[in-house]
């Protein structure tokens, strides 16, 4: 790093040490590590479940599924939510199937048992026929934590898991900036990918890759090394900061002008004649004119954001499966969760949320200009329809990493510096599932 400070805070403070523990092959593909990875990991972190937009009155719901476990959260009469293991304490047999969906109880297809939004047992057939009598109003779902948070709904399935604003931490607070909450879900992708979980992980923790993988990206975001920034949380979350809108340094065309930062140039009313073989300071002028004309064109937002927040890319990975890009005026979530039965698979979901672009009924986003409407969840095979450009490109490298670190020849990696919050992943996940290998 070739600075002490950034954005207030010390680097010094969120760069912490690291052991140097082996990364192992195995952990990408044995039973063993995705047995304790659900014991230890995913059934005591936070997850997000979905948007909370999708619950406006009382009884509508949301479902998530992760592993083998499906999770039905409830909007409650008084605007809360709830969230449930989504299994009747019947006979078990699962209550809601939709990701998205609503009515005053919600009921069993199997034998008729409804319950109310709170989970409270409400209906029965033959109510008489109990040895103890009715159940109804004696039988809860199986409560567990639960949150909206950013304009999403969190649950976790650890009854003692800390409040979700502790388990955020500094990222929370940092991230609170964007305005979260009032951003519209326009694009939201999933699908089964076969890799497993910690490669898509392992991608988003580093960048780089960015040159080989992301050239597109060079003409309008510095992805050098000595202008971007690298932060570690105590809570196991992670930050880098991208220069936006400045060509990449690592190039003798740094200052070539190409045309996403033109167009950028144009719509912030700069002319980009003035910028031909200066391209590299369009950055500053930008970000002068965005906090001139923001408010004028709408941008209400930018007025209680950093200048860094306006215009730079600032990438979060919260421990330990969940990575926020953060746009200007939207943000991406690029998730990976475990497959429910083969390691070597996992699902990954790719979302955009983005604000109202004023006197415009699109958006730009990672699909390119995208309808500003609020869209649920589409599930695409793998391979027949893109993630994104940028997604494609990362998930293309993903087979052949996963056959490769099935391979004598991995013997555990050699990481350079810049990919040390790798590292500090999977020491968190050693420590977190008592395997040191």
């Amino acid at each position: 790093m070739t600075v002490e400070s950034f954005l207030g805070r010390r680097i010094a403070d969120y760069d912490p040490p690291v052991r140097g523990d082996r990364i192992t092959g195995e952990r990408y593909y044995a039973q063993r590590w995705a047995d304790a990875e659900w014991q230890h990991v995913w059934t005591r972190t936070w997850h997000i479940g979905g948007m909370a937009a999708d619950l406006e009155e009382a009884g509508d719901f949301l479902t998530h599924a992760i592993g083998r476990e499906s999770i039905v959260m409830l909007c409650q009469e008084d605007g809360s939510v709830k969230a449930f293991y989504n299994a009747c304490k019947h006979r078990g047999y699962r209550l809601a199937w939709t990701e998205v969906g609503g009515a005053p109880l919600l009921t069993c297809g199997y034998h008729g048992w409804k319950y109310a939004p709170d989970g409270t047992l409400a209906h029965v057939q033959d109510p008489d026929d109990f040895p103890g009598g009715s159940p109804c109003g004696k039988v809860k779902l199986e409560e567990i934590p639960c949150t909206v948070w950013g304009g999403f709904v969190w649950f976790s399935m650890d009854r003692d898991v800390a409040p979700l604003s502790a388990w955020l931490g500094a990222a929370g607070v940092q991230l609170e900036q964007w305005q979260m909450g009032a951003m519209t879900r326009v694009m939201a992708l999933k699908s089964d990918v076969p890799c497993n979980w910690k490669i898509i992980r392992d991608n988003f923790n580093e960048s780089y890759h960015l040159p080989t993988l992301h050239p597109q990206i060079a003409g309008s975001i510095d992805d050098a090394l000595d202008g971007t920034i690298f932060e570690m949380n105590p809570e196991g979350h992670n930050c880098m900061v991208m220069r936006g809108l400045k060509p990449s340094g690592r190039y003798p065309t740094a200052d070539i002008l190409e045309m996403p930062l033109a167009q950028a140039l144009e719509y912030w009313e700069l002319d980009p004649k003035d910028f031909e073989g200066r391209a590299s300071q369009a950055r500053d002028a930008i970000l002068a004119q965005k906090r001139k004309l923001g408010a004028a064109k709408g941008y209400a937002h930018y007025a209680g954001m950093g200048d860094s927040e306006i215009i730079d890319y600032h990438h979060y990975t919260l421990f330990p499966n969940i990575t926020l890009t953060m746009w200007p005026d939207g943000f991406q979530l690029l998730r990976s969760e475990p497959h429910p039965t083969d390691p070597e698979r996992c699902i990954f979901d790719h979302w955009f949320m983005a604000h109202e672009i004023p006197d415009s009924d699109v958006v730009f986003g990672p699909m390119g200009p995208t309808p500003f409407e609020q869209v649920e969840r589409e599930t695409i095979i793998f391979g027949t329809k893109t993630l994104g450009d940028v997604a494609d490109q990362d998930m293309s490298v993903a087979i052949g990493q996963q056959q490769g670190l099935h391979s004598r020849g991995y013997t555990g990696g050699m990481l350079a510096g810049q990919e040390k919050r790798v590292q500090m992943f999977h020491e968190r996940l050693n420590d977190l599932c008592g395997i040191h290998d």
